[in-house]
């Protein structure tokens, strides 16, 4: 058993304290938007963790119906169905993170096509085209939203075009594509921001070094500790040098950095690996170093997708040790990035068709019915943290907003070493072991500066309180929810356990709590 000693004086100051892991959330499409169960648990996450942002593919895929030809064979443009979803995006408070991509039929050079939903991911066939889309697109939402809105948006030029499955075309082109479509963008307002390379996770070899990906050049698959490799970001330092050469501008810098990698033996054979639980914030380090070191030294830095792990069919996504991991990697590099996304925000997310399970270790914060998950809560309690940081540590972090202490611990425990590892579904089983790692901890808290007899709250998150999935596997693991199974799981899942604590005459506080291994807590109280 080991401690975690929080020693927090709440009447200090403190430090100012951004928000920057509910920044921005994903979702998996465009289309997906127009749904109306989508949008309510949409309207509820950005009640609940406070998410400002949205990212998703497919704003310019053939079911947005954007692109059409009349008669005369001229190129015509429709944004009915893109007005629909954003409308309701800046009606609930959240702003689009626009990824522009993938290809609309019309304009691709080809017909390789990506997930059930049949994205384009061929380049364009004329980049003429493909730029005055983005500029009339960008035009229209001037004229429909206003200058001083559109310009609070963020332009992302496609999506992991460094992997051959996003994009059917070489590194030349995707910088080429970027070329036109900053330009596109600028050239309609130069207050627009745009920015790139959007690439997948980081990785250890050449793979990525040549136009297009060597899967021959993985190293992944052949050693022991892929720790010990030099990891490294995709096109970054690439991107930025061809941008610098061609006089482009860089408003922000983006990857998705998954503690992640599939690797291949060489024989086909595809094995998962996770990187240890510090990944992220190197990768940061690795980013900011990176971009200091450009002509673009004041360009801002966006994950826009982000998680323990690239896979839709993770178990580990529904269980409480995700977001455990979600709780100590994000605040790890808090304040060093302008936005951690999320990815993604609901299991309504169709890239290989919906999910066969009510669980199938969906992206999700929430499943399908709209059902929270442990990570849900995390993100719920990221979101009511203070303004004021007033201490933090390597498993917990003290706040304060007005006249409130916000304080957040959690016990990953120490010898887990890395990230939560990835199970493939269906084995649910693997995932729920691992919360049998680690051993229980104690969260020593020694609180100064209170009301003298001040209450404070205490909600905890652990297997048995505000995780569903203890219920779901003592129903048989029902892949389709009756109504009242639905009802008694929604009910488990909303319940975090609820104490009470209280100050001495003097306003201090001094106890110890348990902390179940992969545990979360939120501790608030008037100061």
């Amino acid at each position: 058993m080991y401690t975690i000693k929080t020693t927090v004086n709440a009447a200090q100051p403190g430090q100012p304290f951004t928000h920057n892991f509910s920044s921005c959330v994903g979702a998996g499409r465009a289309c997906e938007g127009l749904r109306a169960d989508w949008q309510q648990q949409l309207r509820r996450a950005v009640q609940d963790c406070g998410f400002r942002y949205i990212r998703f593919h497919g704003l310019l895929t053939d079911d947005m119906h954007v692109v059409w030809r009349n008669d005369a064979g001229e190129l015509c443009y429709s944004w009915q169905y893109i007005d629909s979803l954003f409308d309701f995006l800046l009606s609930i408070r959240i702003r689009p993170f626009v990824e522009f991509g993938f290809c609309p039929a019309e304009l691709a050079s080809g017909t390789q096509t990506q997930f059930w939903w049949q994205g384009r991911v061929d380049p364009p066939a004329d980049l003429r085209q493909w730029a005055d889309l983005l500029a009339a697109l960008c035009r229209h939402w001037l004229e429909r939203y206003g200058s001083e809105e559109v310009r609070k948006w963020y332009f992302e030029i496609w999506n992991e075009a460094d992997l051959h499955a996003f994009w059917n075309g070489t590194r030349s082109q995707y910088f080429a594509l970027y070329k036109a479509s900053v330009q596109a963008i600028k050239g309609v307002d130069t207050a627009l921001r745009v920015g790139g390379p959007a690439t997948s996770n980081f990785v250890p070899d050449s793979r990525f070094d040549g136009e297009t990906e060597d899967i021959t050049a993985q190293k992944t698959a052949f050693v022991d500790d892929i720790d010990a490799l030099p990891w490294h970001g995709v096109w970054v330092r690439e991107f930025l040098d061809y941008c610098a050469q061609n006089h482009l501008p860089v408003d922000f810098v983006s990857a998705h950095p998954y503690p992640t990698d599939w690797a291949l033996d060489g024989y086909g054979n595809t094995c998962k690996r996770t990187r240890k639980r510090e990944s992220l914030r190197e990768d940061v380090a690795w980013l900011r170093r990176m971009i200091a070191e450009s002509a673009y030294p004041d360009a801002e830095l966006w994950l826009t997708e982000w998680s323990s792990s690239p896979s839709s069919r993770d178990c580990s996504h529904d269980e409480l040790p995700a977001a455990c991991y979600v709780a100590d990697a994000a605040t790890s590099v808090n304040g060093q990035v302008n936005g951690l996304s999320y990815w993604t925000f609901s299991d309504i997310f169709e890239e290989l068709g919906g999910g066969h399970d009510a669980y199938h270790g969906g992206f999700g914060l929430v499943n399908f019915n709209g059902i929270p998950k442990p990570t849900y809560h995390v993100y719920r309690m990221l979101h009511r943290l203070g303004n004021r940081l007033l201490a933090q540590g390597t498993d917990f972090l003290a706040t304060a907003q007005g006249d409130s202490l916000r304080l957040m611990a959690w016990n990953y425990p120490p010898e887990y070493k890395k990230a939560v590892e990835m199970c493939a579904y269906p084995d649910h089983a693997a995932a729920r072991a691992v919360l049998q790692h680690g051993t229980a901890g104690l969260l020593e808290l020694q609180l100064s500066g209170l009301q003298p007899h001040a209450t404070l709250t205490v909600e905890t998150l652990d297997a048995d309180h505000g995780d569903a999935m203890t219920l779901w596997h003592a129903m048989g693991c029902p892949g389709n929810l009756t109504v009242e199974q639905t009802k008694q799981l929604r009910t488990c899942a909303e319940a975090c356990a609820v104490t009470t604590l209280q100050a001495d005459e003097n306003g201090c506080l001094h106890t110890t709590l348990p902390l179940a291994p992969w545990a979360v807590v939120f501790v608030h109280g008037t100061t």
